[in-house]
């Protein structure tokens, strides 16, 4: 037995968001939430019934302080977090879109107090062997600083010498690096990486692969060649082969449109809930993928960014294969 079944490390923000589908020059007031891809896959392991730490640099004021409260109150450890005097919390705006125009998302997370984390700040007795199983990292840790991706570089040789595995999601974020910069950024991540995930389109803009799912796996199995590889495919589910196997598809669950922000995390929370407690190999992926399309589908009707469902609610998903609303009386 370890004492967590996953670490990740990542940078968590306040979100503000207008009102409805108003500008952000039309509101009066600010809807207000938790988000980022790690924590957002934390909350979703925890509700999943893992035991999951988040590591991350906070600054020791209010904000950051809401930021651990929120997630200590959805079950993730937060009790490695640095705390930082003087510094500031990153901050992010969405716009939600209607019609023609699209939904905008406005970051104000230059010098946060994450994208100032030093190597030496990780909590090093959580790197011991058996203290944990699994660390989960994105690239957007990666792109936001020089110091956060040296961090997350030494997180993962500490969790490799504690024979831990690792999971990398790729998550571009353009207004963070470009193409060019991503690809040389996450290249060692991916090469250490037991799990290697990232949407297809992210794949093509950053590794130019095929635009067929099959032959892009194919080439990132060829580049990645000891990663289980998945390829989320937008509306058309995801793909995932395991090292030197066939591929494994997977479709989507009908899902709404309320919470569309975050679907990825609940899908990369779901898989990894799968891998790591599914005992039989053969089905070890398939049933992975299933319990990742059932989580995004569930998120996608909550709004906010975090993956608030309850393991009892996925897994009914799962053993009906819908989602016909219902009045439970």
């Amino acid at each position: 037995m370890t004492d967590y079944d996953v670490l990740t490390l990542g940078e968590t923000m306040l979100r503000f968001t207008p009102p409805g589908v108003q500008r952000i020059d039309q509101a009066a007031h600010f809807e207000l939430e938790v988000g980022g891809s790690e924590s957002n896959t934390s909350v979703g392991l925890a509700r999943l019934g893992l035991k999951v730490a988040w590591l991350s640099r906070l600054p020791s004021n209010p904000l950051g302080k809401r930021i651990a409260r929120t997630l200590a109150g959805q079950g993730v450890d937060t009790s490695h977090v640095v705390w930082a005097a003087g510094e500031r919390l990153g901050l992010y705006f969405v716009e939600f879109g209607d019609g023609p125009r699209p939904t905008q998302v406005t970051y104000d997370r230059a010098d946060s107090a994450m994208s100032r984390m030093q190597p030496d700040e990780l909590p090093a007795a959580l790197f011991e062997p058996g203290r944990a199983r699994h660390l989960h990292l994105t690239g957007i840790t990666v792109a936001i600083s020089q110091s956060a991706a040296a961090t997350a570089r030494r997180a993962v040789e500490l969790a490799k010498a504690a024979g831990m595995t690792v999971s990398f999601d790729v998550n571009y974020r353009a207004k963070l690096w470009s193409p060019a910069e991503a690809r040389a950024g996450c290249h060692a991540f991916a090469a250490a990486a037991d799990i290697f995930f990232t949407p297809l389109r992210d794949a093509e803009t950053i590794y130019g692969v095929d635009g067929d799912p099959g032959r892009a796996l194919a080439q990132l199995q060829a580049e990645y060649p000891q990663a289980t590889v998945i390829l989320t495919l937008g509306a058309e589910g995801a793909i995932g082969a395991e090292p030197g196997q066939t591929s494994i598809s997977q479709s989507v669950f009908p899902a709404g449109t309320v919470g569309r922000i975050g679907g990825g995390d609940a899908f990369t929370a779901g898989v990894l809930y799968g891998y790591l407690t599914e005992t039989t190999a053969e089905s070890r992926l398939a049933t992975a993928l299933r319990w990742g399309a059932a989580a995004a589908a569930f998120k996608y009707t909550i709004p906010g960014d975090m993956p608030l469902f309850e393991k009892e609610e996925v897994a009914a998903l799962l053993r009906s294969g819908n989602q016909t609303p219902q009045v439970r009386r």
